[in-house]
């Protein structure tokens, strides 16, 4: 009589298992070794091509659940070395090296109250298994000397409770203890914003933010992965016998010699807890343009704080940078002779010389509440962690009205969206005309890595086609990747902003019920730059590329190229370099009004080429493709518009351009003169839309274009 697995074996037609002799009483251990030698297989190979032979399927070890662990004992799976791997109301699977023994399959169904269903595997990784999923020191101990157990010491926490406090005696073990400092250590080498440590379906697995985005940083069994979360709370001062509530606290960690804040937060799962850390670092940013902001922006958002009373909002999503630029915001203020309190809900950054009050729905001090007490404490400056309900919202226009500048967030898309979420709170139209002076839309978007970015030379990629044609511009650098950045081709995240200031035109809009489309056209008109704006404009400047545009503010869509269009060739209609429809020439030194010019007339239809000043645009007019109307801005370094009318006028080949001249100089002799050296029209900024689209409209017209 042979062994089953010699059997087997044959039965699959393995070359060599005619000659395998097993006797049958011969251990399962002994016989996977005996069998696998024989026919030259690994045991792993071996169990693929004997499970059809046999009638089970081949175990997957890598998708096991930690409910299933949770039914069979840890005595019984040693004993009969098999490992479960799934549940459900009437069954349990599990791995086994033996599916021919039925005294393993009674015991399991005994000891499970399910009915066992065997899967193969090979004893070797079922013993893994076992040893990952039940004693999970092990595994741990092994997981630490192959990432560098040395660094797994270097981070201290800052006021920790002591030992006796905690009540279960292996979240205190060493290697628990110093796995989760590892992960506390490389969150912060690797510049993480947030370490996610959570269950999935293989067991657990620890993802890091970087520049926005999670990266796994490891896999874990499930049991290590619960007395990790375990140790996050001990050292957060959480309840870690509390496993069905979320919870929130707080912990101060030094690393390699620097403090950093850790704010934690635990949700339970179906079977286990969720644990993310936000990684604060209270000395990462100083100034605005530490922040890595323009210089057009700051000088923005500096005018908004020189107001003595109304709102100024910061809206954007959860992540987008928004409490930075205020904290940044505070930070500047506290320099003047003013009194500066803060509402936050928590509190992330430690100020000095600012009152910080911590909002506790549960011992009643809510935003709106503690906004009421500080209005008595004779505040000049007032900073709302978030406007989320009617009541913080009237607190906040009343302090406003009353000679506060109110610093507040808010969750909308855009800035001038923030009128109609405001509306949608309760506020009056009135209030919000009479009280916010300018609302800040914030994104935050990957910097390329200096080490491996790479310029745009050559032919265009198929998506990089796609890309230029649908946001209009043109590609300049691409992301590569190299160890200095993780192999993302970004490193670093810089802020891309729009910010409208509320003028009195606006306010009036504001007040008289006016579209948030409406709003958006009169302060673009002002000079508002959008954000789509603002990110091409990083990318134009190399700083980033069009695909993290595209992830970032959402506005290219997918388009396939049409049938025979070659990548270069899409890039050349982008640009305007094909022939067909009329060509307008924008040309002006500020990279915020050539973009707004230059998006209008985009979408009105036209095809548009820039140039930054006279000189650029007199070389693209008389060596380039033909050009069928001009709009110059008339003071510009190198070569004035005046300037360039002049030379154009005296082109042969370009003579005949219209040229249409803009200017926000009221002189009206100025325009007269312009009139007579041949310029077509002359448009006072700031621009108004509707009337420049048809100025130029009427342009082209007057030349038979």
């Amino acid at each position: 009589m042979h062994h089953w697995l010699s059997s087997a074996a044959r039965r699959a037609r393995i070359a060599g298992a005619d000659d395998v002799r097993i006797e049958p009483g011969t251990p399962v251990t002994d016989a996977w070794d005996v069998v696998a030698r024989g026919v030259s297989l690994t045991q792993s190979q071996l169990a693929d091509r004997i499970a059809p032979a046999v009638g089970v399927r081949l175990a997957n070890m890598e998708t096991g659940e930690a409910r299933a662990l949770t039914l069979l004992p840890e005595r019984i799976a040693r004993k009969y070395n098999v490992f479960p791997l799934r549940e459900d109301d009437r069954t349990i699977t599990v791995a086994t090296s033996d599916p021919m023994d039925v005294t393993t399959e009674q015991a399991i169904s005994f000891a499970s109250a399910r009915r066992a269903v065997f899967e193969l595997a090979p004893p070797g990784l079922i013993a893994d298994a076992i040893n990952a999923g039940y004693s999970p020191d092990g595994a741990v101990e092994k997981l630490l000397r192959s990432v560098g157990m040395d660094l797994a010491d270097s981070v201290q926490i800052v006021e920790d409770t002591a030992p006796e406090a905690v009540a279960e005696r292996d979240v205190e073990a060493g290697p628990i203890v110093k796995l989760t400092n590892l992960i506390i250590h490389e969150a912060v080498v690797s510049r993480a914003s947030d370490v996610h440590v959570e269950p999935s379906l293989k067991g657990g697995v620890v993802r890091f933010r970087v520049d926005g985005v999670l990266r796994v940083y490891m896999q874990l069994p499930m049991g290590a992965l619960n007395r990790i979360v375990s140790r996050i709370k001990v050292v957060a001062k959480l309840d870690i016998a509390d496993r069905l509530r979320p919870q929130d606290g707080r912990a101060r960690v030094s690393v390699e010699g620097k403090t950093y804040d850790l704010r934690v937060s635990t949700v339970p799962t179906r079977d286990a807890e969720k644990a993310v850390i936000r990684v604060l670092r209270p000395d990462s940013v100083t100034s605005f343009e530490a922040a890595g902001m323009q210089a057009r922006d700051v000088s923005l958002i500096r005018h908004l704080l020189g107001f003595r009373e109304g709102i100024v909002l910061v809206t954007g999503p959860t992540g987008s940078g928004k409490t930075t630029t205020l904290y940044v915001s505070l930070r500047e203020v506290a320099q003047r002779a003013v009194n500066i309190v803060t509402v936050e809900d928590p509190i992330e950054y430690e100020l000095p010389g600012i009152t910080q009050i911590q909002v506790e729905e549960k011992r009643g001090v809510t935003f709106a509440s503690a906004l009421r007490a500080v209005l008595r404490q004779d505040p000049d400056v007032i900073f709302v962690g978030e406007i989320r309900d009617i009541e913080t919202a009237e607190v906040a226009v009343q302090a406003a009205l009353t000679g506060h500048l109110v610093l507040a967030t808010l969750h909308t898309n855009d800035a001038l969206s923030a009128v109609t979420r405001l509306q949608d709170l309760g506020l009056s139209r009135s209030s919000i005309a009479a009280s916010v002076r300018g609302s800040v839309a914030q994104r935050l978007i990957r910097r390329l890595c200096t080490s491996c970015a790479q310029e745009a030379r050559g032919e265009i990629t198929p998506d990089e086609a796609r890309l230029a044609r649908t946001l209009g511009a043109r590609p300049v650098m691409r992301a590569v990747g190299c160890d200095a950045c993780g192999n993302t081709g970004y490193r670093g995240r810089i802020p891309i902003m729009e910010i409208a200031t509320i003028t009195p035109g606006i306010s009036e809009l504001i007040a008289s019920d006016a579209s948030v489309a409406a709003l958006q056209r009169a302060a673009v008109a002002g000079g508002m730059r959008s954000l789509r704006d603002a990110a091409l404009e990083r990318a134009a400047k190399g700083e980033t590329t069009l695909q993290e545009v595209e992830r970032v503010v959402g506005e290219a869509a997918e388009e396939p190229l049409p049938r025979g269009t070659t990548p270069v060739a899409a890039m050349l209609a982008v640009s305007g370099a094909n022939p067909a429809g009329p060509m307008i020439l924008v040309v002006d030194d500020d990279p915020v009004l050539r973009a707004v010019a230059s998006k209008l007339l985009r979408e009105g239809g036209y095809r548009v080429e820039t140039a930054n000043d006279g000189a650029d645009a007199l070389r693209r007019v008389t060596t380039g493709d033909a050009v069928s109307l001009i709009v110059t801005d008339l003071h510009m370094p190198n070569m004035t518009g005046a300037a360039l009318l002049s030379a154009v006028r005296a082109s042969d080949a370009a003579g005949a351009t219209p040229v249409i001249v803009l200017t926000g100089n009221e002189d009206n002799a100025e325009e007269v003169r312009l009139m007579d050296a041949g310029a077509d029209d002359y448009i006072r900024k700031p621009i108004d839309p509707d009337r420049f689209v048809a100025r130029v409209r009427a342009a082209l017209r007057r030349a038979n274009l």
